[in-house]
């Protein structure tokens, strides 16, 4: 890993759900020993996987839970989906949220001390 999840030269896949990369994996024959394989607990020994300590909920219920955020649903829109009440979504939500206002200047673009023509994502001859 090149230095934690999103740090990566080339993101093809960065729009899908985890959900759907596991789908993917399938489609494309990834041996299941790599599919099953569980998400590393590098820094702590708990027996829970990492999404679950970090979102508190299974990939799959993440996943429904993102898209429902990301696509503007209603807590009580999304209730309707899942087996959560509208104020565990609520909650859901404002996790969602806080973890990506903490995390979010990872995702700037880099300051430069000058613009560089040739790199300029709005130049499309550079680009």
């Amino acid at each position: 890993m090149k230095g934690g999840d999103g740090l990566a030269d080339l993101k093809p896949i960065a729009h899908i759900y985890k959900s759907q990369v596991y789908q993917l994996a399938e489609y494309l024959h990834v041996p299941n020993a790599i599919i099953c394989r569980p998400p590393c607990t590098d820094t702590y020994p708990l027996s829970q996987t990492p999404e679950e300590f970090f979102f508190c909920l299974p990939v799959q219920m993440m996943d429904v839970m993102l898209h429902a955020h990301n696509s503007g649903s209603t807590p009580e829109d999304a209730a309707r989906v899942t087996a959560l009440d509208p104020q565990q979504i609520q909650r859901v939500y404002r996790d969602i949220e806080r973890k990506r206002s903490t995390t979010r200047y990872l995702h700037m673009a880099p300051l430069l001390a000058e613009p560089i023509r040739e790199i300029d994502v709005g130049n499309a001859e550079g680009a």
